[in-house]
């Protein structure tokens, strides 16, 4: 049986997000900080997992001449967040991206079997013509992610990207065993998950910090 090609994993190294990064793990960094680097450093990764759109060319006349500028092609891309810390994440990149179709995938962790339990689902249509991105801050186990890209797939959803603040080599290869074709953008690689499925080192819950609810 023939192996399939990974989608690639990208760690954005970038001074800007990992000085980002470092305040954010922080414990004493405060709810609204929380939340604004969140917001600053999702446009910073957005940049880079928007960096193969594909483009065309469009007629247009400057104030000088007619050219072929070059413009995306197809379809406005489809934001998934993965409810509730997912939105920290698409709020910033819909600065960057204002005209982007929006979705959301509601998914919670069990928290004594890890597995991901869905309350909602609501995506925009003809996923099939667009380029996907689903946006969660935290890859720990990959079960909620997978299960989230398992519904985007039954949509007609083909060309997906994953963005996420930190990621641990667990998720990785739980998200590349079931989705291989899906590639990921993050901040960081952590070292491990412990007992509670939470990233190590990390930052805590994401959610918890954006929203102040810990």
């Amino acid at each position: 049986m023939t192996t399939p090609t990974l989608a690639p994993v990208t760690v954005v190294n970038h001074p800007l997000v990992q000085h980002k990064l470092t305040l954010m793990r922080e414990k004493e960094t405060s709810t609204a900080s929380f939340r604004r680097l969140l917001r600053e450093i999702s446009l910073l990764l957005a940049y880079e997992i928007t960096r193969e759109l594909p483009m065309t060319l469009r007629r247009i006349e400057t104030p000088i001449q007619e050219m072929d500028a070059p413009t995306i092609d197809g379809k406005k891309l489809a934001l998934i967040s993965i409810l509730r810390a997912g939105n920290g994440l698409m709020d910033g990149i819909l600065e960057l991206i204002p005209a982007a179709r929006v979705g959301f995938v509601g998914l919670y962790r069990d928290p004594e079997t890890l597995q991901p339990v869905q309350y909602y689902y609501k995506v925009p249509q003809q996923l099939e013509d667009r380029v996907t991105i689903v946006v969660d801050p935290m890859l720990a186990t990959g079960n909620s992610t997978a299960a989230a890209i398992d519904l985007l797939k039954a949509s007609g959803a083909k060309d997906i990207r994953f963005l996420c603040l930190l990621a641990s080599p667990e998720g990785i290869a739980r998200l590349q065993e079931v989705h291989p074709d899906v590639s990921i953008v993050t901040a960081a690689i952590d070292e491990k998950l412990d007992d509670h499925g939470y990233i190590v080192p990390g930052l805590g819950d994401a959610g918890d910090r954006m929203f102040g609810t810990k």
